[in-house]
């Protein structure tokens, strides 16, 4: 007995010990045969026939080759035939066709008889016999029970027809003139080929394609039709008029085309009849079959097709994996992927389980995406599908979280399956993760690039508090752009803001590098300013050839060498600059700084990207050291004449470690112990410097930070309640020093950790520190309260912003920013752009109720920052609309860039971001630097973002290059740009009414209370006044108080005035008169006085004076109730000209060095570096330092 080929053997024993087979000869091994088939014959001959599918593809493919060689033995036959010799049976007396061919009847034996050779009949009958022995075979093998099921198969029967008439003329001879249909062989063939297509792709493991074979089908029926009629025809013409093959094909074509030119017809009524037949069979099975077809291709034009073997093998190509695919995930990923041009030939495969959207069809249909997108219905778990998207092939596999839903876990749970099925498939494409949650991060740490939405979220939301807008400045970074949006626009600012939101990251070695290649063996600060002052590139960080970890402004101790990669802001990269000097090389030798030119792909004019610092003086006495307490750029002592141009030390080459800044933060307490003893000797509690002990999920960075030396008890992290440790109920009861930063939030998730960690950090001056108040919708768990109660000066409270009362509890009128986190309830929105319409409707509430608080609002869609502080007739708003229609249709992917809240960074989408991670498949150091940048990460030796204001005593410096200089020959800081607030003329449709005139007022009784709350607070107001906005806020302002004192001293003087109407019309007109603005400032004062809480508080920012208007402007707060006409626009400035004027109020964002980055090998000079600053380089380290 032959083994098959699964089987297992088991050898078995009895007895518990293997001493008892020696005692008993009986008990003996005994090999036991397991079989996974019956051992029998006829499932041998199944499993060969049926089963197994490479065996059974090669006999069917020997039966579809019978089938074909019996159709061409018919054509053969009727070739040799001619009824002209004589028709009969065989070695019968044969009759001439001719004496029968004018009679009307018909004569049969022309259509039952046939000339057929002997050789010919041989090999027929020869082929009959194998396939009647098979089809028995197969018909036996296939048996279930019902043989009549069997016998009335179409196939079968077909068989018979052609076989057994064979079989029989070998024992009766006569029999061999015999006509038999041996061209119905052809269903034979169709019906074979079909299943050996099927055990074709089942035997290469293949996806079967549907439509590949319903295409085939069809064409087999068509074909099949054909050639039965023909050669029906033409057999049965015999009788009538003469036809050969052609002719009857002929005859065939015309007919089922339906073109019929009736030339070429059949004379006698059974070929008429054939053809009634082969129409009436056309007409059924030719629309079944079109009609699946149809079906077919409607499903794989939803679900996709495949992207072929070919293709993926000499193209390139990458992968999307997305759940839901929507049309502006969908614009952003393609707008920013193909910006770059060395990616314009590669192909975007879509992988997305969902039916494709209507509008995202609409958009595929474009010729521009159509032939280089490619979208596939189905499942990133699936390998068939991977296979389908040949994933293993892929350049990069993309997987995006889908943001809309309610459940973000539940989304992040399936990106993670997705990653793990991605690695699983083909481990070695390099894969682009998002991920909702930080917690979930750990799970996807094997991906190339993963990129945290609400990590990154709430940092950004953070450093928007110290830093304003930072989220603008990173969008802009993270954004490819041409630097051409805004250059048609009459505006100066647009102009200028456009031009500079074209700059960018990029990378180059320094050795092959024109801008940096000279300053090879100078230091970082050196090479960053002379690049600057000579090309206009920023040099904001770089990478040893030996060390992986990005270092953003090492500082001066760090000697550039050729092997560093050097990271820089440019408008393109330098690959693409051309290098025109138009200044001799001797001019260049004596000191003259080299005009470079650069000529881009955008041909942007070369006078306006770089420019000239011109001849800068140096002096070299400008090295000496001020006292520490300086927090200013002072004027330097001017040496002879009185005019000479005030100067600024030059940048050292090698760093001189005498002056250099700023020192150790973790053992310099003399600030925060001078400022404590300041402070009308009220008990400071001690804060320390260490890395926080619990982190609430796992893959966070540590970061060294302020903390408290105890860990606070949970009670009192509640803001709104006492307990036993503090009786305080309200912000006020607290007496914070500075303003408050509120953050209204659903839940406490893990990622407003990220929110408290960089107003913490370290390097934050303690006196700057400003208090964080969480407003929450749910109540916080216990893990997260276990991670925050470490820090200080961080509480929460329940509430809503949509609830005044909370606002007020919680202390929004001492706080500067309020910072409003999208949240997750609003996804299920029926309408998916509805999803920000409430967080819109109470952040436009709290502009009229608070309209001096910096609201910095996170939205789900960035095309509804537009209602915004939202005028219904601001024909500004109007033209800016405009001006994003036109940029949108120039090809701009930044069309909301001047949309004036998301200019001055008051608004903020995640989705933004998103191009972040498009954006690491070209730079692969993106993330990384973004996360150094946000203080998410914190590398040692890695310099950090802050900011710095400009003031009036600042304004000597003039230009931005020469400003440059300052930084970097005094505190070894590298600005990148300019935060710049405006005042604008907004002009609209409605008339200045009497109500315009009457939004500000003073209160002049409770003006002693709101002086006294002022010194209270701490609240320190400089009157920087702009003489001419400043004199049209004072004369109203001055009128209207004289008209109340007036009024006052009217009322006082009238005691005995009997005229009652009079007092009652003043009342009347006085309530008529009462603006807006007063209205909602008596409705909040009723709710603190409901809620026992001091008014006089509110009073500070509801009745602003004409200098705290001015200070409001100048801050950049956005004042939509102060004044119709007259409002403020702030804008971001990245990497400016040189030349650039600096103006009163402009914050500058700054790379600060690591002041822990040398602390161990510069402790020896650590006292006198600490005791010899400079004017800029106070150790302070303030996140708005004064120059």
């Amino acid at each position: 007995m032959s083994k098959p080929s699964h089987q297992a053997r088991q050898k078995m024993c009895t007895g518990p010990h293997a001493e008892d087979f020696s005692v008993d000869s009986s008990f003996s091994q005994v090999q036991v045969e397991f079989y996974v088939n019956e051992n029998t014959f006829k499932e041998r001959l199944k499993l060969f026939f049926i089963k197994n599918q490479r065996s059974s593809l090669r006999i069917r493919l020997f039966n579809f080759s019978l089938k074909l060689l019996t159709c061409l033995l018919y054509i053969v036959r009727v070739l040799l035939d001619n009824p002209e010799e004589g028709i009969g049976c065989w070695e019968c007396e044969k009759q001439n066709y001719t004496a029968f061919n004018q009679s009307t009847n018909i004569n049969w034996s022309h259509i039952f008889w046939v000339d057929r050779k002997t050789p010919l009949w041989a090999v027929q009958v020869s082929i009959a016999l194998i396939s009647f022995l098979e089809t028995m075979l197969l018909t036996y093998l296939s048996y279930k029970g019902n043989i009549w099921e069997q016998i009335f198969r179409i196939s079968f029967i077909l068989e018979m027809i052609n076989t057994v008439p064979f079989i029989i003329t070998i024992f009766w001879p006569p029999l061999r003139n015999l006509f038999i249909p041996v061209f119905l062989n052809c269903w034979l063939a169709k019906y074979a080929l079909e299943n050996m297509i099927n055990d074709l792709h089942r035997a290469i493991q293949r996806t079967q394609s549907a439509m590949f074979n319903q295409v085939l089908i069809l064409i087999c029926t068509l074909l099949c039709l054909v050639f039965t009629g023909t050669c029906g025809i033409q057999h049965l013409e015999r009788a009538g008029e003469k036809l050969s093959l052609f002719k009857s094909f002929y005859f065939c074509i015309v007919t089922f085309s339906t073109v019929g030119y009736g030339d070429v017809t059949p004379k006698i009524w059974p070929s008429q009849l054939l053809v009634v037949i082969m129409i009436c069979v056309a007409l059924v099975v030719l629309p079944l079959q079109f009609e699946e077809l149809v079906y077919l291709w409607m499903e794989r034009q939803k679900s996709g097709g495949n992207y072929s073997r070919h293709r993926a093998q000499t193209e390139k190509h990458v992968v999307l994996c997305v759940s839901s695919l929507k049309i502006d995930l969908l614009m952003d990923f393609l707008n920013e992927f193909y910006a770059h041009p060395r990616l314009q030939d590669y192909y975007v495969v879509i992988l997305c389980p969902t039916e494709m959207d209507i509008q995202v069809r609409r958009v595929l249909q474009i010729p521009l995406w159509s032939q280089r997108v490619i979208y596939l219905q189905g499942s990133a778990l699936k390998d068939q599908d991977l296979m389908r998207a040949k994933m293993d092939n892929g350049e990069a596999c993309f997987i995006l979280s889908s943001r809309n839903e309610v459940d973000r876990t539940a989304a992040d749970h399936q990106t993670i399956l997705r990653a793990w099925a991605v690695k699983d498939f083909a481990p070695n494409c390099p894969l682009y993760v998002q991920i909702l949650k930080p917690e979930n991060k750990f799970h996807v740490k094997f991906a190339d690039h993963v990129v945290c939405e609400e990590e990154c979220k709430y940092a950004m939301l953070a450093l928007n508090c110290v830093c304003p807008a930072t989220s603008t400045l990173i969008t802009l970074l993270v954004h490819t752009s041409r630097g051409q949006e805004g250059q048609e626009s009459p505006e100066q600012w647009q102009r200028m803001y456009g031009r500079c939101s074209g700059n960018e990251v990029y990378h180059i070695r320094m050795g092959d590098s024109k801008f940096f290649m000279e300053y090879e063996g100078k230091s970082f600060t050196y090479a960053a300013f002379h690049a600057h002052k000579k090309y206009g590139v920023c040099l904001i960080g770089i990478r040893r050839e030996e060390n992986k970890s990005i270092l953003l402004n090492p500082g001066p101790r760090h000697i550039m060498a050729a092997s560093d990669t050097c990271f820089y802001i440019n408008i393109t990269k330098e690959e693409n600059s051309a290098f025109i000097f138009k200044q001799e090389e001797k001019q260049k030798k004596k000191g003259f700084a080299g005009r470079g030119s650069y000529d881009g792909p955008s041909r942007l004019p070369v006078h306006s990207i770089i420019a000239s610092m011109g001849t800068v003086a140096m002096d070299l006495q400008n090295t000496e050291c001020r006292p520490a307490n300086s927090s200013k750029l002072a004027l330097p002592a001017e040496n002879g004449s009185g005019t000479r141009r005030p100067s600024i030390a030059p940048v050292l080459e090698l760093a001189d470690t005498s002056s250099l800044l700023p020192c150790d933060l973790l053992s310099d307490q003399s600030e925060d112990e001078m400022t404590q003893s300041d402070e009308e000797g009220s008990a400071v509690l001690e804060y320390v410097k260490g890395y926080p002990p619990n982190s609430p999920y796992i893959g966070s960075s540590p970061t060294l930070c302020h903390l408290l030396p105890e860990k606070a008890p949970f009670c009192c992290l509640r803001l709104d309640k006492g307990c036993k440790h503090n009786s305080f109920e309200d912000a006020k009861a607290y007496g914070f020093k500075n303003k408050l930063i509120i953050v209204s939030a659903e839940t406490a998730g893990n990622g407003l950790y990220n929110f408290i960690v960089p107003l913490r950090a370290y390097y934050r001056s303690r006196k700057e520190l400003n208090p964080i108040v969480l407003l929450l919708d749910n109540k916080p768990e216990h893990h997260f309260l276990e991670a925050i109660c470490c820090f200080p000066m961080v509480y929460y409270m329940e509430g809503t912003i949509d609830n005044l009362d909370s606002l007020l509890q919680c202390g929004i009128i001492y706080a500067d920013n309020l910072v409003v986190v999208d949240k997750e309830s609003t996804m299920s929105a029926e309408e998916d752009y509805m999803a920000d319409a409430k967080t819109i409707v109470n952040v436009q509430t709290m502009f009229r109720l608070f309209p001096s608080l910096s609201i910095i609002t996170e939205l789900t869609h960035p095309s509804n920052m537009r209602f915004m502080q939202f005028r219904a007739k601001d024909s500004y708003s109007l033209a800016l609309s405009k001006l994003e229609k036109r940029e949108r249709e120039n090809g701009s992917n930044l069309a909301f860039m001047f949309r004036l809240p998301f200019a001055a960074g008051r608004v903020f989408s995640i989705s933004m971001l998103d191009t972040l991670l498009y954006q690491s498949f070209v730079k692969d150091y993106m993330i990384t630097i973004t996360r150094l940048l946000l203080g998410l990460d914190t590398t040692p030796g890695s310099g950090y973002l802050c900011a710095m204001k400009i003031t009036e005593d600042d304004l000597w410096i003039r230009t931005y290059g020469r400003l440059f200089q300052k930084l970097c020959s005094s505190s070894a800081e590298i600005p990148i740009g300019i935060y710049r607030t405006e005042s604008h003329m907004f002009a609209t449709s409605e008339p200045h009414d009497i109500r315009a005139q009457s939004q500000i007022s003073i209160n002049v009784e409770d003006c002693e209370d709101t002086k006294d709350v002022k010194e209270h607070w701490g609240i320190k107001t400089s009157h920087h006044r702009n003489s001419c906005s400043s004199d049209q806020s004072e004369h109203p302002l001055l009128r209207r108080k004289s008209m109340q004192w007036a009024r006052r001293l009217s009322r006082k003087g009238n005691k005995h005035s009997s005229k009652t109407a009079e007092w009652i019309s003043q009342q009347r007109l006085s309530l008529y008169r009462r603006s807006e603005r007063q209205e909602l400032s008596e409705l909040v004062k009723n709710r603190m006085k409901h809620l026992g809480l001091p008014t006089t508080g509110y009073e500070d920012v509801a009745n602003l004076t004409a200098s705290d208007v001015m200070n409001r402007v100048n801050l950049g707060y956005l004042q939509d109730e102060m004044n119709d006409h007259q409002n403020t626009l702030s804008y971001v400035l990245i990497n400016p000209p040189p030349d650039t004027r600096l103006e009163l109020n402009d914050i500058v964002y700054l790379i600060r060095s690591d002041p822990l980055a040398h602390v161990a090998n510069d402790g020896h000079s650590r006292k006198s570096s600490c005791s010899n600053k400079l004017g800029s380089g106070n150790p302070e380290t303030r996140d708005e330092t004064q120059l």
